[in-house]
C-alpha cells in the first residue's frame, strides 16, 4: 500500500510538471514525531507510543499572474501523500494522500498549510480480530492536515529547510461504527527542494478599488446526500438527503454571509428511534418519534478561485428526537463548475463529534 500510494503521487506530480511550465514548484520532505491527543476518553487504551512518520509534497508557487493569487499573498497549492506509524498493533499504519494550500505570513518566512484528502489504515475494527480499534471502523477514511511551519527557501543552491508543528485527523464521518477517530500532533522537520532554477517576479497589479467588490443578495438551493450509521456497532448503515435553502452576501472578493435553513431526512434515526423504544425503556422513547429535523443556520464562504471554504453554525427549530444536542456545525468545500453551479463536499458536527459526510450540488442565483 505504501508502494501505491508513492507511485500515485509521483503520478500526479509528473503530469503536472509535465502540463504546466509558467510555474516554478518544489517539493518538500519532513519527518514528523508526535502524540495522539486524547479528545476521547474512550480511546486511551489505544495511546500507547508516540506516532511517527514523515510527509512528501509537491507545490505549485504562484506569483500573482491571476487576481486571486495576489489577494491571498501568492500562496502554494499542491499535493501531499503521508505515511504514519501509529506505535500500537492494534492501529497499525496509515498512508494518506491530500490536495494542499500553503498560505504565507510575516515576510514568507511562515507557512500554513491545510490539505484535505483519503486516508487507508492497515487496520480497522473488526468484532472478531481487532475489537479493540474502535477509533478507525472502516479501512478507508477522510483525513485533514494542518502543518504551522517557519520555511527558507534556496539556503544552499536549491535546497532550503523547514521546521514547525502537523495535526494529522483521521476520520470516516460516521461512515460506518465505531468512529471515534484520532488527531496526531507534531513536530516536523525537514528540506525543500526547488524544481526550478529560479523564480519569476512578484506581480502587484491589484488597485485599491479591488477591495471594494460587494454583489446583490443571492439565493441558493442544495441538495445532499450520503450514507451513516449511529455510534451503535452494527446498526446499520441508511442513506440520508440533505435540502437546504439560504440568502448570501458578498461583502468583498474573499467573503460572503449566509442566512438559510436546513432540512434533514437522516433514516438512520428511524432504526435509532427502535432500538432504543426496545432496548432502554428508562429514555422514555416511544418508538413514534419523527426522524426528521429542521434547523437554521447562519454562515461564511470564503472564495479562493473557482474553490470556496464553508463553515456554518446552526441550531434546529424542529427536533422531535433528542440527538448530540440542538445545535450543529458544518465546514466543508464548494467547487464552482460555473458561475452559478457548483459541487459541495461537506462535514456535519455536534461540537467535535462527527454525524456524517455529505456530497451535494447546488446552484446560486
Amino acid at each position: 500500500m505504501k508502494f501505491i500510494y508513492t507511485s500515485v503521487f509521483c503520478f500526479i506530480c509528473a503530469f503536472t510538471l509535465a502540463q504546466d511550465k509558467t510555474n516554478t514548484s518544489y517539493l518538500d520532505f519532513n519527518y514528523f514525531k508526535g502524540n495522539i491527543a486524547l479528545h476521547n476518553s474512550d480511546i486511551l487504551h489505544l495511546i500507547q507510543g508516540h506516532p511517527e512518520g514523515y510527509i512528501l509534497s509537491w507545490n505549485k508557487k504562484t506569483f500573482g499572474f491571476k487576481d486571486w493569487e495576489q489577494r491571498y499573498n501568492y500562496p502554494d497549492y499542491g499535493v501531499t501523500y503521508a505515511y504514519q506509524n501509529m506505535k500500537n498493533p492494534v492501529l497499525g499504519s496509515v498512508f494518506s494522500l491530500y490536495a494542499h494550500y500553503n498560505f504565507y505570513f510575516f515576510k514568507r518566512n511562515l507557512m500554513f498549510r491545510i490539505g484535505q484528502g483519503l486516508a487507508y489504515a492497515e487496520e480497522a475494527y473488526n468484532k472478531d480480530t481487532n475489537f479493540r480499534n474502535i477509533a478507525y471502523g472502516t479501512r478507508v477514511m477522510s483525513s485533514t492536515i494542518v502543518m504551522l511551519s517557519y520555511k527558507k527557501e534556496r539556503i544552499f543552491e536549491r535546497f532550503g529547510v523547514q521546521a514547525g508543528f502537523s495535526l494529522i485527523h483521521y476520520s470516516n464521518a460516521n461512515v460506518k461504527a465505531p468512529n471515534a477517530s484520532t488527531n496526531t500532533l507534531a513536530l516536523n522537520l525537514g528540506l525543500t527542494y526547488s524544481l526550478d532554477d529560479k523564480d519569476p517576479e512578484y506581480q502587484y497589479t491589484l488597485d485599491d478599488s479591488d477591495r471594494k467588490f460587494t454583489e446583490p443578495i443571492r439565493y441558493n438551493l442544495v441538495f445532499r446526500s450520503g450514507i451513516n450509521e449511529s455510534d451503535i456497532v452494527g446498526s446499520g448503515q441508511f442513506p440520508f438527503y440533505v435540502v437546504s435553502t439560504y440568502a448570501d452576501k458578498r461583502i468583498n472578493r474573499k467573503s460572503a454571509l449566509q442566512f438559510g435553513t436546513d432540512v434533514f431526512f437522516s433514516n438512520f434515526l428511524k432504526e435509532l428511534i427502535h432500538f432504543k423504544s426496545v432496548s432502554f425503556p428508562e429514555e422514555n422513547v416511544s418508538g413514534d418519534e419523527d426522524y426528521k429535523r429542521v434547523g437554521v443556520f447562519a454562515g461564511h464562504e470564503l472564495f479562493i478561485n473557482k474553490t470556496s471554504l464553508v463553515t456554518q453554525f446552526g441550531y434546529y427549530v424542529y427536533y422531535p428526537f433528542d440527538f448530540e444536542g440542538r445545535t450543529y456545525l458544518r465546514i466543508g468545500l464548494k467547487r464552482y463548475f460555473t458561475k452559478n453551479w457548483f459541487g459541495a463536499l461537506t462535514l456535519k458536527s455536534h461540537g467535535a463529534k462527527a454525524e456524517a459526510v455529505a456530497l451535494g450540488v447546488g446552484i446560486r442565483l
